[in-house]
């Protein structure tokens, strides 16, 4: 059996995965993270982005798209807690490009009275949406 670490990805609707790994990829706030088994204990805030998890026989990485939240990691386990987590094969370009666009809208009228922090952060978790997705087809 080969060196693994517990990986649980939950967000606040759900769990996203649950199972063992040889690998953990993911944004951290202060740039990629990679975890490997016995990895020292860390807690950090996590950037929106996508997690890649390298499992045990399995030729492709599972892919999951977080948009942000904080990551535990200690010697056996790793747990993401994210924001907003969605499946790899779950992702929508479509929708992605149109959450980008308003948010672009947004920060360009000058008029309006919104909130140019949440937009801002809205523009930011499209963009990294679009970024998981085209990581997740070169992939394929």
């Amino acid at each position: 059996m080969a060196n693994t670490i517990h990986v649980d990805v939950v967000s606040a609707e759900e769990q996203i995965f649950a199972g063992e790994a040889e690998f953990v990829a993911l944004p951290g706030e202060a740039g990629e993270l990679g975890i490997y088994p016995m990895h020292t204990p860390l807690i950090t805030r996590i950037k929106p982005g996508a997690v890649r998890i390298k499992v045990p026989g399995q030729a492709e990485d599972e892919f999951v798209f977080v948009a942000g939240g904080i990551l535990e990691v200690q010697p056996n386990g790793v747990t993401v807690l994210a924001d907003t987590a969605i499946r790899g094969a779950d992702l929508d370009e479509a929708k992605a490009s149109e959450a980008k666009k308003l948010a672009e809208e947004a920060l360009s009228n000058k008029d309006s009275s919104i909130d140019y922090a949440k937009a801002q952060a809205e523009l930011a978790a499209a963009v990294a949406q679009l970024a998981a997705i085209q990581k997740l087809r070169q992939k394929r």
